[in-house]
């Protein structure tokens, strides 16, 4: 307990410093403040380029789901392996978001978002190439560890690059572009789709490997985490990336200063290059976050794992995966109409995840997960609703069929204004600055068994209690959602990122401090 104590002590006086400093920023003067609530075009330019992982993921998700269709018919495979080869990708993303914590903590941001545009570009080829169910496999799990690696660090550069008045917008472009990949892989199922089996559909995998090259060469010219690199005591190279992504000198300062005072260095030194005790390779993480976590570090542990327990828990992937097979249920029967169908899902995820980037630094957090959850729920029950009356009656249900389709798309709405992109938003943000990368590596592990289970269980399930009593079951576990996001999940919006461990540390569930959490942070927001 004496243990716990010191530590909660030494981070509330590191916050409270970092506090002081950035209020003192925000207290010089309204003009000066005003350009620095612009957007910075180079710290934009680096989350767009880092995000460019996340179209490939994207990708590989969406055009399995048309690909499965004319592969079974070539390969004459079960709908059990189908089933296997669709959830096998994020069993092998568990495995390569662990290690891509410790990777990013080892060896840098950028050079972790290299390795897996590679790891990406050999899973593309071997699953292009193809000959059969087990070379399929092979590629599918290549792909599945850069899966992990992507969805861990994506988030965590483009958070830790980012100023906390453009980080929710930044930090979810991640989530923007798997959407655009979805949207791809859609299309490139239609696309291809017309081609002669045996080579179309070895071509919708195969394509993966484009934006693999592209990001390869791109990423040379991104700058390292200004955050990574003081943890590795390179601050000349730190203020220099920082002064990039800042629109003035003196927020560069600030942030800077946050940065050293958080990592336990001097804020008056102004060495090019320093030693320092903190842990910079990710050493003794796993102690502090699961052994010996303090009060504050587990209630992060417990908003993060959370929310990625829910994201797909409420059955997200089972709409993207299967949806030819839900539109079909449905009563659409043409192959061409199925993959034009899910074109549309890919439309609307693009559009309302665009919406979300633009309102989660006005409206915050919180408010949009809320939100989300509660539309989510009722879509969901509406689904199930359409579903069970289109399936139990003896003739067709024009209207049934109609409420159905469109229930499909107001789940996928609702879903992606907020908890789709709030979810890697919001974990990002809230580790503290030596637990971030290996923390995110842990959430993303648990979302990955999530996605997983749900993926390779969706079809037996459906079949056991009928596919309307399966989305009854996702907006049920909706409803166990939005409870713990209203009891767990405090308010992030406008702080820094230095200073959520003792926003953690603090929180409390009541209605009185939830009004002080949101006034507190809205006065620093508009000083």
């Amino acid at each position: 307990m004496q243990s716990e104590t010191h530590i909660d002590m030494n981070a509330q006086n590191r916050i409270s410093t970092i506090a002081g400093a950035s209020l003192e920023m925000e207290m010089k003067g309204s003009a000066e403040n005003t350009t620095t609530h612009k957007f910075n075009k180079s710290a934009f330019a680096c989350a767009v380029l880092a995000s460019v992982i996340s179209i490939i993921f994207g990708y590989d998700t969406a055009v399995m789901s048309g690909a499965m269709i004319f592969m079974k018919e070539d390969l004459k495979i079960s709908d059990v392996q189908v089933g296997v080869l669709a959830g096998i990708l994020n069993l092998c993303a568990l495995v390569g978001s662990l290690a891509a914590g410790r990777t990013s903590d080892y060896i840098g941001r950028r050079y972790t978002i290299f390795l897996s545009s590679i790891i990406f570009l050999v899973g593309a080829i071997i699953m292009g190439y193809g000959p059969n169910y087990a070379v399929l496999m092979i590629g599918r799990c290549t792909s599945g560890i850069g899966v992990g690696f992507a969805l861990m660090i994506a988030p965590v550069y483009a958070a830790e690059i980012s100023s906390p008045t453009s980080r929710g917008t930044l930090t979810s472009l991640p989530e923007l572009c798997i959407s655009l990949g979805l949207l791809f892989g859609y299309v490139s199922n239609y696309l291809f789709g017309k081609l002669a089996l045996k080579l179309g559909w070895r071509l919708m995998l195969g394509v993966a490997g484009v934006p693999a090259i592209a990001l390869t060469i791109g990423i040379l010219k991104m700058p390292e985490s200004p955050r990574w690199l003081v943890m590795q005591g390179r601050l000349g190279e730190a203020k220099k990336v920082l002064e990039l992504v800042s629109n003035t000198k003196q927020e560069a300062q600030v942030r800077f200063r946050d940065i050293k005072i958080a990592i336990g260095i001097d804020e008056n030194t102004d060495d090019d290059v320093v030693k320092h005790r903190t842990n910079n390779r990710g050493e003794g993480v796993w102690k502090e976050l699961f052994l010996r976590p303090s009060p504050a570090v587990r209630r992060i542990l417990l908003a993060a794992i959370g929310i990625h327990f829910f994201e797909h828990a409420t059955g997200i992937e089972s709409v993207i995966l299967f949806s030819p097979r839900i539109f079909k249920k449905a009563g659409v029967t043409s192959k061409d109409t199925l993959l034009l169908a899910t074109i549309g899902i890919g439309v609307t995820k693009i559009v309302f995840i665009l919406l979300a980037t633009f309102l989660i630094d006005k409206v915050g957090r919180r408010k949009l997960l809320l939100t989300s959850t509660a539309g989510m729920i009722i879509s969901l029950a509406g689904l199930g609703f359409g579903l069970t009356m289109a399936e139990n009656s003896k003739k067709e249900l024009a209207w049934a069929l109609s409420f159905s389709i469109v229930a499909v798309y107001v789940f996928v709405a609702f879903f992606s204004i907020g908890l789709g992109p709030i979810t890697w938003v919001y974990s990002t943000e809230i580790f503290p600055m030596k637990l971030r990368a290996q923390g995110a590596s842990v959430v993303v592990a648990v979302n990955r068994v999530i996605n997983a289970a749900v993926s390779m269980s969706f079809i037996p399930i459906y079949k056991a209690i009928t596919i309307g009593g399966a989305f009854f079951m996702f907006a049920g576990i909706s409803v166990s959602a939005w409870v713990f996001f209203f009891l767990f999940l405090p308010e992030t919006k406008g702080r820094s990122l230095e200073e959520m461990e003792m926003l953690f540390s603090n929180y409390r569930t009541t209605s009185a401090d939830q009004s002080r959490n949101s006034v507190g942070v809205q006065s620093r927001s508009d000083a």
